[in-house]
C-alpha cells in the first residue's frame, strides 16, 4: 500500500477511464450531446482525460469553478446552477471568452442581465420535473411562457432550451422506479419543446442525474446529457443499482489509530472533515456512511457488508467490523472505506492519490 500518513483519497485511473468512455459510447450510440458535470471530479487533469473520448462541452456548479475549466481551455461551459446576479463582473469575463450557457430558474433576474451584462450568453431555462428543489414546474406554462418573452426580447440572452436535473431518482428504492422517473421527466419536456416549437425553432432539451445515465442504455427524445458522479460512482450509486461495486472508482484511505474489543470497532483517523456526513440507511446495517475494503496491490478487494462505517466526528469514525476484520487490522495499519457521495468527498478531499501514487489536483 501507498506511504499512508493522514485519511488520503485513493484513485483507481483504469475504473475511471472505464467510465467514461462507457458513457461517452452511450452518448455517441444515441446520437445525443455528452455534457459531462465536472462538479464530481473538479480536476484539470481528469478533465483532460474526457478529451480522449470527443468531450468538448461541459458542465460546472459555479463561476468559479467555470473560470477554473477554462483556464484549462474549455470553451463551451453551461453553468447549471440558477443564475448569481452579484457575479455578473466574473460572468462578463467568461461571457467574454468562452461559449457559456447561464440557468434561469424565475423572470426577475433577466431585467439585471439585460443592464449588466457585455457579451451574449445562452441561456436554458431550469425546468422541474419532480425533484422540488429549484425550476419552474413542467405544468406552470403561463409562467415559462412569461420567461422566454423576457429572453426573446434581450438582445444579449439566446434560449438555448429546456434543463431538468431529476435528483429525486436519488430517493428510489429500484432501478426500474428510476427508469419511471426518467421517463416521465423526458415526457415533460418534450411536452414543454412541443408547447413553444413554433416560436423557437431549436430547443435543446438536457438532463442530468448519474442514476438514470446509467441505468438507461439508449437516449431518446432528449438531445443532451449531463451526468458528473459516475466518473467515480459510490455506495450511494451502488445502493441504488447504478454501478456495481467494481465500478466504483475511488475510495479512503485512513490510518486505523485504535480499537475497541467489547464493541468490534476500529477507530480511524478520517471523519466528517474527510467524508462528509452524508449516509445511507440499510436494512441490515442501518445509517452507513461506507463500506470497508482491503487495499491490495492492484487496488481493493470487497469484504462482508457488515463491514462499515458506523459513525462520524470531526475528525474520528468508527468502522463496526467483523471479527475476522477486526482481528486483521491493528493500530498503525491502513483502512480503506468507499464513501457514501463521492462528490463531497473529493470536495473535502481537495486531490486524489493514484494507485501508482501519482498526485491528481483538485480545484
Amino acid at each position: 500500500m501507498l506511504n499512508i500518513r493522514v485519511p488520503t483519497l485513493i484513485l483507481d485511473k483504469p475504473k475511471c477511464l472505464e467510465n467514461i468512455r462507457r458513457m461517452a459510447e452511450k452518448a455517441e450510440t444515441s446520437r445525443v450531446k455528452f455534457r459531462p458535470h465536472f462538479k464530481t471530479h473538479q480536476s484539470a487533469e481528469i478533465g483532460n482525460w474526457f478529451r480522449s473520448f470527443n468531450v468538448s462541452a461541459i458542465t460546472v456548479s459555479s463561476v468559479g469553478m467555470a473560470h477554473y475549466f477554462a483556464n484549462q481551455g474549455w470553451n463551451d461551459i453551461t453553468i447549471a446552477f440558477p443564475v448569481n446576479i452579484r457575479e455578473m463582473e466574473s460572468i462578463n469575463q467568461l461571457a467574454g471568452r468562452i461559449k457559456l450557457n447561464i440557468l434561469l430558474v424565475n423572470p426577475e433576474p433577466v431585467h439585471e442581465l439585460n443592464l449588466k451584462l457585455s457579451h451574449e450568453v445562452g441561456v436554458f431555462v431550469k425546468i422541474d420535473t419532480g425533484y422540488n428543489r429549484t425550476g419552474i414546474s413542467a405544468d406552470n406554462v403561463k409562467e415559462i411562457t412569461q420567461i422566454l418573452e423576457h429572453i426573446n426580447k434581450s438582445a444579449k440572452l439566446e434560449f438555448m432550451g429546456f434543463l431538468t436535473h431529476t435528483g429525486h431518482t436519488y430517493k428510489t428504492n429500484s432501478t426500474n422506479e428510476i427508469k419511471t422517473l426518467y421517463t416521465h421527466a423526458i415526457e415533460k419536456l418534450n411536452c414543454l419543446k412541443k408547447t413553444f416549437s413554433s416560436e423557437f425553432k431549436k430547443i435543446t432539451l438536457s438532463i442530468g442525474d448519474t442514476p438514470s445515465c446509467s441505468i438507461i442504455n439508449e437516449f431518446e427524445n432528449i438531445d443532451e446529457i449531463r451526468p458528473g458522479n459516475f466518473v467515480f460512482y459510490d455506495l450511494m450509486q451502488q445502493f441504488l443499482g447504478a454501478c456495481t461495486f467494481d465500478q466504483i472508482a475511488v475510495s479512503m484511505a485512513c490510518p486505523v489509530v485504535a480499537k475497541n474489543k467489547e464493541r468490534k470497532e476500529l477507530i480511524i483517523y478520517g471523519g466528517a472533515v474527510h467524508f462528509s456526513k452524508e449516509y445511507i440507511i440499510s436494512k441490515e446495517q442501518g445509517i452507513t456512511y461506507g463500506q470497508v475494503i482491503g487495499f491490495t496491490k492492484k487496488g481493493w478487494d470487497f469484504f462482508e457488508t457488515n463491514n462499515y462505517l458506523a459513525a462520524l466526528s470531526q475528525e474520528h469514525g468508527v468502522v463496526k467490523v467483523s471479527d475476522q476484520i477486526f482481528a486483521r487490522f491493528q493500530t498503525g495499519d491502513v483502512l480503506g472505506i468507499i464513501p457514501v457521495h463521492s462528490c463531497l468527498t473529493a470536495n473535502l478531499m481537495k486531490g486524489y492519490v493514484t494507485l501508482e501514487g501519482d498526485i491528481i489536483d483538485h480545484i
